[in-house]
């Protein structure tokens, strides 16, 4: 019997697999698995898809609105770039019409310069020729008086009449001008 025995285990473990689950563990975990595919399939899914949908459309919507304001950056920076050019182009027009206005005084600063030395110069020389001819007035009259002195001395003429004595001195004088004029043209 026990070879029959045996016989009789060993079929039915064999018609007993382990492995194999049963039946209706096969339709339950179907159902729980169908279930939680439901369940997943129209409550989770959807609601993930409206977020990843949402964080895409925020995504691309910054992306917009980046590109956006990259393009008025750009605008902006050349506008910038342009004022300042435009600036350095005025600047250095302004530095040109300076340096034109510069050397327009100047010149004129060296004419009233100029002016200012001919009439300081043409000042000095008129008091130099007044000063000259005070000089010469008063050396006649030294000379005169000296001449006077000498003549009356020399003649034994008084000569103190004025008319008589200005006529004598003019005389020498001039002979004394004509002698220095002659010596002069020598």
């Amino acid at each position: 019997m026990t070879p029959l025995i045996l016989a009789a285990e060993t079929a039915t473990e064999v018609a007993k697999n382990p492995l194999i689950p049963e039946v209706y563990d096969l339709v339950w975990s179907s159902v729980v698995f169908f279930i939680l595919l439901a369940f997943f399939w129209f409550m989770v899914l959807p609601n993930f898809k409206k977020t990843l949908d949402a964080r895409t459309e925020a995504i691309e919507g910054r992306l917009a609105e980046a590109e956006r304001i990259q393009a008025e950056v750009a605008t902006k920076t050349a506008d910038i770039a342009k004022a300042q050019e435009n600036s350095r182009a005025e600047a250095s027009a302004i530095r040109e019409q300076a340096r034109a206005e510069g050397v327009t005084i100047l010149a004129e600063l060296k004419e009233q310069a100029s002016l200012e030395a001919a009439r300081i110069t043409a000042t000095a020389k008129q008091q130099i020729e007044a000063e000259r001819q005070a000089a010469l007035v008063s050396l006649r009259a030294e000379v005169g008086l000296l001449a006077i002195d000498l003549a009356s001395a020399v003649v034994g003429a008084s000569l103190s009449n004025d008319k008589v004595a200005g006529k004598v001195v003019d005389d020498f004088l001039s002979e004394l001008e004509a002698g220095d004029k002659a010596g002069k043209q020598k």
